[in-house]
């Protein structure tokens, strides 16, 4: 494959400070590697994201492919958050008429809307709530806890654990411990203190990540994992989450997601670092 030699155009940006690195690719020809996802998203000598978005065509001529990437190079079904920042772009680049418009994820399709105050509205689908789970979280005295939750599906794999202990006291620098029998491609670890009626606060522990200062789809699993708590099938749940809160609609035909979304700025990839992250060193394009 040809090294490429003009730069490559980037954006940075975030969802309730869930940062990623958007790649623009309208003609679907950027070739991306897991190697060259986790120099992008490395702090100190990339960009700095939890996750890689490019943004390509789908491939059926009518919609846009939401290509996801974990911050360590693995492919994601969906984020809720990067979803929202993906739909922003698209709006303020003039790439889709203002609007509700549908995309393409690994989960599936999704619709976006702009909302009223600015903020992007993501129908996320389903939220399934499963069987019971547990999952073991160091604290900051350095012991373990066993904590009971709830497995939950939003298109990617959740567990949810609703408990009185004091979020601050976790310590989620280390990954929480589960049974790789009941999640077998890795699981989002959700930790909630209920706030007030349908008002939580969550901290995640992202598979392929670490702890996000926000999950979309890990709040959506929130939302649905707390109706069902209740008994309720249908509600709306507002989750206060590191950075910042968003709005969770839940109903038999399926979720919402609203919240902010903020591009902080843009520039270009020099062609040679591209080409040096690269896993196999030869150059994309």
């Amino acid at each position: 494959m040809t090294r490429p030699t003009a730069p490559i155009d980037f954006l940075k940006g975030h969802g309730t400070e869930n940062d990623f690195v958007l790649l623009p690719d309208r003609e679907g020809t950027l070739d991306l590697d897991a190697a060259q996802v986790r120099a992008l998203c490395d702090r100190r000598s990339g960009i700095g994201g939890d996750g890689v978005i490019r943004i390509a065509p789908s491939g059926d001529g009518d919609h846009f492919l939401m290509d996801y990437r974990n911050a360590d190079g693995s492919l994601a079904e969906m984020c809720g958050n990067g979803a929202r920042l993906f739909a922003h772009f698209l709006y303020t680049e003039g790439w889709v008429p203002v609007g509700p418009f549908r995309f393409h994820t690994r989960g599936g399709l999704r619709e976006a809307r702009r909302v009223d105050d600015g903020d992007i509205a993501i129908g996320m689908g389903s939220a399934t709530v499963g069987a019971p789970a547990t999952t073991a979280a160091r604290l900051h005295d350095g012991s373990w806890q066993t904590f009971e939750g709830v497995a939950a599906d939003v298109g990617n794999p959740h567990l949810v654990v609703h408990t009185d202990v004091d979020l601050g006291e976790l310590d989620l620098t280390v990954a929480p411990r589960y049974d790789a029998a009941a999640f077998p491609d890795g699981v989002n670890i959700e930790f909630v203190n209920v706030r007030a009626a349908d008002n939580v606060s969550m901290r995640v522990f992202e598979r392929g990540v670490g702890e996000t200062q926000s999950c979309g789809t890990g709040t959506v699993a929130v939302a649905a994992a707390h109706l069902a708590a209740a008994g309720r099938a249908v509600g709306t749940v507002t989750v206060t989450v590191p950075g910042g809160v968003v709005r969770v609609d839940v109903d038999p035909a399926g979720s919402t997601l609203t919240g902010p979304a903020v591009i902080v700025g843009r520039g270009q990839l020099d062609p040679a670092w591209w080409t040096r992250a690269s896993a196999s060193g030869s150059a994309l394009g």
